[in-house]
């Protein structure tokens, strides 16, 4: 299967981001554009959306299906939330003359799920990220997101952290990451087609 990749700049994607999310109603965390400008901007990123043809229509519509977006962090975040998310990794990942990319969103809409479209999204995620000289990429989930778990273990994402919740283990988080080594493009499964958005 060829997977559709398209790759967006910042304000475009932003926009596009916020109309998945709003509209297919199968995202809990809803991000306004605004938001994701504000988080992005002045910093490396990554968005990526996948596309795919809407199964028996005759007309061949084509529709996103999944995205994720990616973002590098440094031991100096000013941002409150990253100088947290920062300072509860400090002891597992090594931050000092490395860079770091940290998938912040992303998600897949339920009728395309275990398809493949987030491992091609991942996958895309790390050719890029290898392309722009990063070291290592950094997931937060939780515990009760089986699926994605699955597919992060299948591409050799390694738990370095888990906070238990004091009420919920399913609430949970798990911090993963990947080493971006020369091997790793080697064993990528996924046929990609990536275009630069046009928008």
């Amino acid at each position: 299967m060829e997977y559709n990749i398209t790759q967006y700049e910042l304000e475009p994607g932003a926009l596009e981001i916020q109309y998945i999310e709003e509209n297919f109603n199968e995202f809990p965390r809803k991000k306004t554009a605004a938001e994701i400008v504000e988080r992005l901007q002045g910093r490396a990123h990554l968005i990526l959306l996948a596309n795919a043809p809407i199964a028996d229509d005759e007309q061949g519509a084509v529709v996103p299906v999944s995205f994720k977006v990616a973002h590098e962090i440094k031991l100096d975040e000013q941002d409150p939330k990253l100088a947290d998310l920062v300072h509860r990794l400090r002891d597992h990942v090594e931050f000092p003359d490395r860079r770091i990319l940290y998938t912040w969103i992303g998600g897949t809409r339920r009728d395309w799920r275990g398809q493949g479209h987030f491992r091609a999204l991942t996958e895309q995620q790390e050719h890029w990220a290898m392309e722009q000289g990063f070291d290592e990429i950094v997931v937060k989930t939780k515990n009760r997101f089986y699926d994605m778990r699955g597919t992060l273990d299948h591409l050799r994402f390694e738990v370095v952290k888990y906070e238990r919740h004091h009420l919920d283990n399913a609430e949970s988080k798990v911090y993963l990451t990947k080493k971006l080594l020369p091997e790793i493009i080697g064993r990528h499964r996924s046929s990609r087609t990536v275009t630069q958005a046009t928008i």
